[in-house]
């Protein structure tokens, strides 16, 4: 197929795409919120409440990431890193992750990571939210929250897998005809200054 004619189909597809996502946020408006209790978190400053990470904002992000083991969960939380400061305006932002608060500040500061997190060690967070696996391990996702008069709601979820919306490394790299081309996240790259 021609250059040009592949370009014509491929914007005729991102349309349908652009299409059905506002299909999907019509799903969304019309989806009833989910109670949700006010777990108590670890943090590196001591327990915080989940109500308490909304600070000023109505709207609060968690992002449920594996821990420090998982290449996966650093490529996402790298992309966050520079998104952090744009969401913020919008919605209050959080990582979660089952590590503990004293090996999330070494990882985030080995990474440059901005943004706060908090530790789901030891409570039923991750596992009521739907980002325990069967075998006991943990799930990548996020959750949108919302703070009412009435307590707090899960707004919307979705699980996280290579190459879905939430990391733009994988949407580059479908611009070739290889995609990814075998490349998987690692935790240093050869020749890179990280």
């Amino acid at each position: 197929m021609r250059y040009r004619q592949a370009s014509q189909r491929l914007t005729a597809y991102r349309k349908r795409i652009t299409a059905l996502r506002r299909r999907m946020h019509t799903v969304q408006r019309q989806t009833v919120p989910e109670p949700v209790d006010d777990y108590t978190f670890a943090s590196t400053e001591g327990p915080v409440r989940l109500s308490q990470l909304f600070g000023s904002k109505r709207d609060l992000i968690v992002i449920h990431n594996m821990g420090t083991g998982c290449p996966s969960c650093t490529l996402w939380a790298d992309g966050y890193n520079g998104l952090y400061p744009h969401v913020v305006d919008r919605a209050a932002f959080v990582v979660s992750s089952p590590d503990s608060p004293a090996v999330q500040r070494r990882f985030a500061r080995a990474r440059g990571w901005r943004f706060p997190m908090v530790s789901h060690q030891g409570i039923s967070f991750a596992a009521d939210m739907g980002y325990r696996a069967r075998g006991g391990g943990w799930l990548p996702g996020v959750s949108a929250f919302r703070r009412t008069r009435d307590g707090i709601v899960r707004l919307n979820d979705t699980g996280f897998q290579p190459g879905d919306d939430f990391c733009t490394a994988w949407h580059l790299f479908d611009l070739f005809p290889d995609r990814a081309a075998g490349w998987t996240p690692r935790f240093r790259y050869k020749g890179a200054s990280r």
